[in-house]
């Protein structure tokens, strides 16, 4: 029989690989995690070239991309919160869809949190070698792969609780931030005087740079979601998913507002958005010392240094659920999918190594390898929010039919705002296609996305010839 037609929600999607895991996580380290997965270090440093190309309407477009991110977690939380699975939105694209599409999107998101541990890994590096220099950065990304691989290694517990102190700082950093932000605004912090609208309004007014200039701030922002998905997946190893998921989804509005959007409208209103130094130190940097706050490069680097390895640990995490799930469902290497007292230490394994060659790479082909790898991930974010978009309008109207109760979480209006959702995913490929930039990008994701979806289909049908062969 095809799996097209995916089995009805009332089915495990994965009870090998979730029935094989702990529930070590507890519901103070799933609501952590929600809430400083939200802050990345896209946020502290990516932001400063969306505020050069769009200045103060930076908001908007952080308001835009932060809406559609709502949705897209609003989706992805109704379907988790039905069924929740390590696996997150394989799982459901494969039981919506068709094992291909599990399949796809589940490589796909592997491989790009496996680029992004070399990525993250690097970035913590610089930062350690500026307070030490003379200090190899491929050693110190070593120390932070082998520190992060022993605690994911060990239990699921060591991953909670590294990611409830990393997200505990950034959310004392982030709100610290705010609240600076916000008296200097008011003009009521000491030796400062409020800017009023005077940077949101003078130097070429809200919208500088016109259009184009929007339209790049909002390709800058979009990308800056990434890795919300995670709690998702850490949900299947809660004490109590069902719930864990519901909380997470239903406070991601306000967090996405305050911590983004928030941020965005401080620093514009604060820093004229043309300041040299909120693209070459960062726009936080910037802000903090525009108001004359002492070692503010040195705060910003921790706070960004503390991001970047949270970032580490949560995607050595989420890459090893991930392809556990996959081998569970029979769409990978067996030994990828072994699970020992909890925890599926291959896969930590491996993807922790995959991260480590791409650090590698840098070094060795920093020319034409590594580029070519980050460009294959520039769009997989969007791809997997399509699978999770489509997986969403057909299991609601599944579950409705077979297991209303189990819609702990709705999407609001459906299936308009889903179908505006798709919509507006389709315009940002348009959008990507227009900017040499992210053209690149686009292509590459493309291509990876095919080479996926076709070895996808071959395995479909291969499994299906089988099964046919058996009857």
């Amino acid at each position: 029989m095809s799996r097209t037609s995916a089995p009805p929600p009332t089915e495990a999607a994965a009870p090998a690989a979730d029935s094989a895991l702990t529930h070590g996580l507890k519901q103070r380290h799933l609501s952590m995690i929600a809430l400083g997965g939200v802050i990345g270090a896209g946020l502290f440093v990516g932001s400063g070239a969306g505020i050069a190309a769009a200045g103060p309407s930076i908001v908007v477009a952080y308001a835009v991309s932060g809406l559609l991110v709502m949705f897209v977690m609003r989706m992805l939380g109704e379907m988790s919160a039905a069924n929740p699975a390590s696996g997150s939105f394989s799982v459901h694209a494969e039981r919506a869809i068709g094992p291909w599409a599990g399949f796809t999107a589940g490589w796909s998101f592997w491989v790009l949190l496996c680029v992004a541990v070399g990525l993250e890994g690097i970035g913590a590096a610089q930062i350690v070698t500026g307070w030490l220099p003379g200090t190899p950065e491929w050693a110190w990304v070593a120390l932070f792969m082998v520190i992060f691989l022993g605690t994911n290694l060990a239990a699921v517990k060591n991953f909670g609780e590294f990611e409830f102190w990393f997200a505990a700082l950034k959310v004392v950093a982030i709100t610290l931030f705010l609240v600076l932000g916000v008296l200097a605004i008011l003009g009521v912090l000491p030796g400062t005087d409020s800017p009023g609208t005077s940077n949101l309004t003078g130097d070429g007014g809200f919208l500088p740079n016109g259009s184009e200039g929007l339209i790049i701030g909002l390709l800058a922002s979009v990308f800056a979601y990434g890795g919300l998905e995670t709690v998702t997946i850490a949900a299947a190893e809660s004490e109590n998913p069902v719930q864990g998921v519901a909380k997470a989804v239903r406070t991601a509005m306000w967090r996405i507002a305050v911590f983004y959007i928030g941020s965005m409208a401080v620093i514009v209103t604060l820093v004229p958005w043309d300041d040299p130094k909120v693209t070459e130190v960062g726009p936080f940097y910037a802000m903090l010392d525009h108001l004359g706050v002492g070692g503010a490069a040195e705060i910003m680097n921790v706070v960004i240094l503390v991001a970047l390895l949270s970032a580490m640990n949560a995607n050595i995490y989420g890459s090893s659920r991930m392809a556990c799930s996959l081998v569970a469902r029979g769409q990978g290497p067996k030994v990828l999918g072994k699970v020992s007292s909890g925890v599926p230490r291959n896969a930590v394994l491996v993807s922790s190594v995959f991260g480590f060659l791409c650090v590698l790479l840098s070094y060795w082909r920093p020319d034409d390898v590594f580029p070519w790898l980050l460009n294959m991930i520039g769009a997989v974010i969007l791809v997997v929010w399509i699978f999770i978009a489509v997986s969403q309008l057909i299991l609601r109207r599944r579950l409705e039919r077979e297991a209303p109760d189990r819609l702990v979480v709705r999407m609001w209006l459906f299936p308009t705002l889903t179908i505006v959702a798709l919509a507006a995913m389709a315009g940002i490929f348009v959008l990507m296609l227009r900017q040499p930039d992210t053209r690149d990008q686009l292509l590459a994701t493309g291509a990876l996305t095919a080479v996926l979806i076709v070895t996808g289909l071959i395995r479909q049908k291969r499994a299906e010839r089988r099964t046919q062969a058996v009857d």
